[in-house]
C-alpha cells in the first residue's frame, strides 16, 4: 500500500505546484490546498500503514507486545491540518481583499506598484 500512497503524494505536489505557479489567485488557493493536503499524506504514509492497531501499551508493559501505529505521524498531522487551515483562511482573506479592491484576479493585471501606462524606469546611469 505503501508504493500507492507515494505516488498519490508525487501527484499531489506536482498538481499544487503547477496550480501555485498559475496567475490566477484562485489556482494558487486551490494550490496552498492540495499542497497542505499532500504534506499530510506524507505525514500518514511515514508513519507506517497499519489497521485497526491503536498505539496504545498495555497495562503492565512497558514496551508494546506487537506492532503499533506510530503516533507521532498523528500528532503532526493534527497540528499540520491547523496550520494549513489558518493559512488557507488567511489567504482566502488577503485574496478577497485583493480581487475585491482592484477588481481582477490575474496577477498580471494587479500591477498598482508599477502601473501599465508610466514609462519604464531608466535602464542605466
Amino acid at each position: 500500500m505503501e508504493p500507492v500512497f507515494a505516488i498519490v503524494v508525487g501527484l499531489f505536489f506536482a498538481v499544487a505546484v503547477y496550480l501555485i505557479l498559475s496567475k490566477f489567485i484562485i489556482r494558487v488557493l486551490l494550490g496552498v490546498a492540495i499542497l497542505g493536503n499532500a504534506v499530510n499524506l506524507l505525514l500518514f504514509t511515514s508513519g507506517r500503514l497499519t489497521r485497526e492497531v491503536p498505539p496504545v501499551i498495555g497495562a503492565g508493559l512497558s514496551v508494546p507486545d506487537a506492532a503499533t501505529a506510530n503516533p507521532l505521524p498523528q500528532a503532526l498531522i493534527l497540528t499540520a491540518i491547523v496550520i494549513s487551515f489558518s493559512f488557507f483562511a488567511f489567504l482566502l482573506v488577503l485574496s478577497w481583499r485583493a480581487i475585491a479592491g482592484l477588481k481582477t484576479d490575474n496577477t498580471d493585471r494587479m500591477r498598482t506598484a508599477e502601473p501599465a501606462d508610466e514609462p519604464a524606469p531608466p535602464a542605466g546611469y
